[in-house]
């Protein structure tokens, strides 16, 4: 169907077209569906995903179906499909099948700007912001024009707008796949013109021709900037053509001043001062956007006055310097921008804030502009203070060989000592970028794929910890981060992170922390020195509590009865013990865990257990009391005292008994031995496995051969089968199949069903 006839049949308003959109959930198909909607036709769409965009135009009329399916062309008078949607879609595969035409978005969207007077907003960078001040200020001025804009506006109410009433119509137009040369507006805006979608285009000569073409078709005004070479060589000479920039233009913006997320400046044109402009978005590059618009009005006839108060009102577009997080300790942006041209203007924009550090996460956007560009970002780059790069967003590409986040974090190296970091894929990103975060930071993520969802992230729990902080400071809590890093705090060093991580050196405090956490609903675990702990990959989410230091890691000596707090580690109690001459707490002094994992798993070595020797436990009860219970009150079973799963251990009493030096130097050194000769020296959680009732389980593993056993980077110690070790940047997943592995063995070769004695937490995959 050619776009003339397409164009014709839409405005004819008695006979509605049925036009079918294939990936309607994208922000340039749903604007297509909601200028058809209002156009008067019947507008079916399908996509992969359901949208909060695709419920509200349902409610407009929109026929939404997911996924996609053949039969949903049926009927179709035109199918529309976007440039994410390939040849072998089922959808677009049907409607070849039955003869109905099929045609790009572009195509579709040139043929409604053919029934309007057209202002397309062309260039590499700033289209959509720029278009959505064009259609803002036209508002302002009073004139309703219809606008396509490729991103959600708030000012604007929604990316696209058909108004019958008005002629005139503002639209982005998308250079990326040469489209740009369908339309023939009445004026145009080149904005840049860089090298850029190399993917598709050969040089910047095939960039300018289809720019020129665009030229070639405009009636009326051709506004460039004059700052921009190509711009002004394929336009400066034509007729209608108006400049803009910072000197030697038709319209200029002179006497800046830039505070605190705003930008003040005056607009001459041709030398006279038209007045003073407040722009309500900061950025100087916003200067230019800006400049384009007030051209773009003059041309249309509107108020100056008019359209200076429009821009003071303009709130700009999602993803365009984007406001996620403001408090006095942090800021977090999201900004859309891809290209080094994009960045630097970013980031010069973010450094206008003066923040303490400028920390940037970025997720490169496509493989082949990575490999083209590489330098150029690294140089953008360097105006960043830290760096942390995502795994690239391939938008349809194929991966290019030896292209990857480290080609930009080598790059970044090159042009100056800058740290940069590679922080794999976007769904776990935010733990790296989130723990680094320091006051005074403002973080942007930069990208033109899924990176805004990292900001989102932080956003969420920046506020959760930041309320929590304030409590913590009134508690006397002094140490709270967010995204710790579980493979800081177990012996094994794997796992994923602790949504919030909180260290109370009082009971006190302790109590106080809990007892917030309770609630307001926040899920808690209390974890000490992590040795017989196993966390998934995932992380643990809601907050960690750690017990570290002052009433923790007291141990004190009355006689023969030792006071030690549940963050003391048990070598601790054994060598308070043996400097006053205590015997019975020697096993202790080979156990890497600390006094309350090893009342909560009832620990022992030796042959003796923790609860055979203790004579009293502090803890924090269901209902906030801290209370006192002796051990006989307290069930203790093997590596189990269910009591201590529903509260929280304190500090513990044991008996002890009098003894000399040497009898307590010499089992001391033979528990050492035992442990040295017996058990790895390499990172583990103790042992894994309780032993069943047919034998050892390190001897089981043996005799089922599966000593040095290994998934991935996880193995069987070869010093004890009942030991898996981490040889290096193990994750959780390989010990759980480690494990797994094992236990299938084990029942299929012996009939013995294995039972975890180290305790297994947190989440299969990424939830927070």
């Amino acid at each position: 169907m050619q776009i003339q006839e397409l164009s014709k049949r839409l405005t004819d308003r008695k006979n509605p077209v049925r036009v079918h959109l294939i990936g309607v959930a994208g922000s340039g198909m749903s604007g297509l569906a909601l200028l058809l909607l209002g156009m008067g036709h019947k507008v079916s769409g399908s996509d992969r995903v359901t949208s909060g965009e695709t419920e509200r135009m349902q409610g407009l009329g929109l026929q939404f179906s997911t996924p996609h399916r053949a039969d949903e062309v049926h009927g179709a008078d035109v199918v529309v499909y976007s440039s994410a949607i390939r040849e072998e879609n089922v959808a677009r595969a049907e409607a070849r099948s039955q003869g109905i035409p099929c045609i790009r978005r572009a195509e579709c969207l040139a043929a409604i700007l053919h029934t309007r007077k057209g202002v397309v907003i062309s260039g590499t960078h700033g289209k959509t912001t720029t278009s959505a001040m064009c259609a803002h200020l036209l508002r302002r001025s009073g004139m309703m024009p219809c606008h396509y804009v490729g991103a959600e506006i708030p000012v604007l109410g929604a990316n696209a707008h058909w108004e019958e009433g008005c002629r005139t119509m503002v639209a982005e137009g998308d250079e990326s796949d040469g489209t740009l040369a369908l339309y023939h507006p009445e004026h145009c805006v080149v904005l840049n013109v860089e090298e850029e979608h190399l993917d598709y285009y050969r040089d910047i000569d095939h960039i300018k021709d289809i720019f020129n073409q665009l030229l070639d078709q405009t009636t009326g005004h051709k506004i460039y900037f004059a700052g921009c070479s190509v711009a002004s060589e394929i336009c400066a000479s034509r007729e209608g053509a108006v400049s803009y920039g910072w000197e030697n233009a038709d319209f200029i913006a002179s006497d800046i001043h830039e505070t605190g997320g705003t930008v003040a400046f005056d607009v001459v044109l041709r030398g006279d001062v038209l007045g003073r402009v407040e722009l309500g978005i900061p950025g100087r590059h916003n200067v230019l956007n800006a400049l384009a618009a007030i051209a773009v009005s003059d041309a249309v006839g509107t108020d100056f006055q008019m359209v200076s108060r429009g821009l003071g009102t303009f709130a700009g577009a999602r993803r365009r310097f984007e406001n996620k997080y403001l408090s006095p300790k942090l800021r977090i942006i999201d900004d859309y921008g891809h290209h080094p041209t994009e960045i630097t203007a970013t980031l010069q924009t973010a450094r206008s804030f003066k923040p303490k550090r400028l920390v940037v996460v970025f997720q490169p956007h496509r493989y082949s502009r990575t490999e083209k560009l590489a330098d150029e970002f690294g140089k953008a780059l360097q105006a960043a203070d830290q760096v942390f790069v995502t795994d690239i967003y391939p938008a349809g590409e194929l991966p290019i060989d030896g292209v990857t986040s480290q080609t930009i974090v080598d790059a970044i190296a090159v042009n100056g000592d800058k740290r940069a970091v590679a922080v794999g894929p976007v769904v776990s990103a935010h733990h790296t970028v989130g723990n680094s975060i320091q006051d005074g930071d403002l973080v942007i993520s930069l990208g033109a794929g899924n990176v805004h969802e990292i900001g989102t992230k932080l956003a969420r729990d920046m506020a959760m910890l930041e309320d929590m902080l304030r409590f913590c400071e009134t508690a006397g809590v002094k140490k709270i981060k967010l995204y710790e890093p579980m493979n800081r705090h177990t012996t094994i060093r794997c796992g994923g992170p602790a949504q919030l991580w909180v260290e109370p050196t009082t009971f006190k405090t302790f109590a106080a922390v809990v007892s917030y956490c309770r609630e307001r609903g926040i899920p808690q675990r209390v974890i000490g020195r992590g040795s017989n702990l196993l966390v998934r990959d995932g992380g643990i989410r809601g907050a960690v509590i750690h017990p570290s230091g002052g009433d923790f890691s007291n141990v004190v000596v009355d006689g023969d009865v030792i006071t030690a707090g549940a963050g003391a580690r048990f070598k601790k109690v054994a060598s308070v013990a043996a400097a006053h001459n205590l015997t019975g707490m020697e096993w202790m002094e080979g156990i890497p865990g600390n006094v309350g994992g090893g009342l909560r798993m009832n620990a022992g070595a030796m042959g003796t257990e923790t609860f055979d020797q203790v004579i009293s436990v502090t803890f924090l009860d269901d209902d906030g009391e801290i209370r006192e219970r002796t051990s006989d009150e307290i069930t203790a079973h093997y590596r189990n005292v269910p009591e201590l799963r529903r509260n929280y251990a304190l500090e513990a009493k044991f008996q002890a008994k009098l003894s000399d030096a040497d009898t307590i130097r010499s089992v001391t050194e033979e528990s050492r031995n035992h442990r040295r000769s017996t058990q790895p020296i390499a990172a583990s959680a103790g042992c894994i496995f309780k032993n069943p009732e047919e034998m050892p389980a390190g001897m089981l593993v043996e005799k089922l051969g599966m000593k040095e056993a290994t998934v991935g980077k996880a193995q069987v110690s070869i010093e004890h089968g009942n030991f898996i070790v981490n040889r290096g940047k193990a994750t959780a997943n390989d010990v759980l199949g480690l494990i797994e592995k094992i236990r299938r063995k084990a029942e299929n070769d012996r009939g013995i069903m294995m039972s975890t004695e180290v305790q297994i937490v947190g989440e299969n995959e990424f939830i927070f």
